[in-house]
């Protein structure tokens, strides 16, 4: 890697968010530069079938989709290495980076890499990621049209997505730790009046069932240690949480309390120029592969516009 040469743009990420970005940079010829991450592709790269992506009929596979995204997103000249961003120095401009390989520069930087939801650890809960175990219901709630499933949080977001999951799930077992719910009061009141919402207070998961799909749950009583297992689960969601990949840039760059890249109003704009930042590393609501898609095409034409500006496209 020459360390003489300044990229006019370089994108960290490879999901969504980020080859979105590269798209629309690329067909603005900037010729950008995308470090894939170590997970290239994204969170879609666990997902099973995606039904709520614009332009495919029948649904489409998660990988399938990142697939042809990354094959368009090439037939304009962007080039991938598969490498992720260690630190930044955006205390000068071009700015340097550095991954595992070397270091570089850049006129622009377009931070999209992601968020990582937060699991248990179990080893058959993370073997099933796709194949029954998920962290986002409204994803792949559908799938679980008049079965019985379980969800593991007890705060807002977990709350919420309980309720969303009724739509589709006979029944609702929600899985708290302690003996009462983090969620704000109306939050709590929505779950414990919903008659397809079972509450298991003092409830922990100990295991997932199931070689190839889910097939149940292993709970604990945490008061008594008593382990059941519950056979009439097919499906298990994970609402603890998610966590921004935003460490090599929080140190330089705004951010909120739990790590999420902070951007202006209607803009993808850092509080560094130059610096924009997308999908799901900023965006701690929707969390959405085609709200993540909006945001990587809003910060590639801000970056473009911000280059014109500065008389450098």
């Amino acid at each position: 890697m020459s360390e003489e040469k300044v990229e006019n743009v370089v994108v960290f990420g490879s999901g969504p968010a980020g080859l979105t970005a590269a798209l629309y940079a690329a067909r603005a010829n900037l010729e950008p530069l995308v470090y894939e991450g170590v997970e290239p592709g994204g969170q879609l790269m666990t997902t099973t079938e995606v039904e709520n992506f614009p332009g495919h009929e029948d649904g489409i596979m998660g990988p399938d989709l990142m697939d042809v995204m990354k094959k368009q997103v090439a037939r304009f000249g962007t080039r991938f290495i598969l490498d992720e961003c260690t630190s930044v120095d955006l205390s000068q401009w071009p700015f340097r980076y550095t991954v595992s390989q070397g270091s570089g520069l850049a006129k622009t930087i377009i931070i999209a890499t992601g968020a990582t939801a937060r699991y248990l650890g179990l080893p058959n809960e993370l073997r099933l990621r796709g194949h029954g175990v998920s962290a986002c219901a409204t994803c792949d709630g559908f799938f679980f049209r008049g079965m019985e499933i379980a969800l593991v949080g007890g705060g807002d977001s977990a709350a919420e997505e309980a309720s969303f999951l009724t739509r589709f799930a006979s029944k609702v077992h929600l899985l708290v730790r302690r003996d009462k719910l983090r969620a704000s009061r109306i939050m709590q009141q929505r779950v414990l009046s919903n008659e397809k919402i079972s509450v298991h207070w003092n409830t922990e998961l100990a295991d997932v069932l199931g070689q190839n799909e889910v097939e149940g749950i292993r709970v604990r009583d945490n008061q008594t240690g008593v382990e059941t297992d519950w056979t009439q689960i097919k499906g298990l969601f994970l609402a603890i949480g998610h966590k921004p990949n935003s460490d090599p840039f929080v140190g330089q760059l705004d951010h909120d309390e739990l790590g999420y890249l902070l951007t202006a109003a209607d803009s993808t704009a850092t509080n560094v120029p130059g610096v924009f930042a997308c999908g799901d590393v900023q965006d701690k609501t929707f969390r959405q592969a085609i709200t993540a898609a909006g945001t990587g095409c809003m910060s590639a034409l801000e970056a473009e516009r911000w280059l014109e500006a500065r008389g450098e496209h």
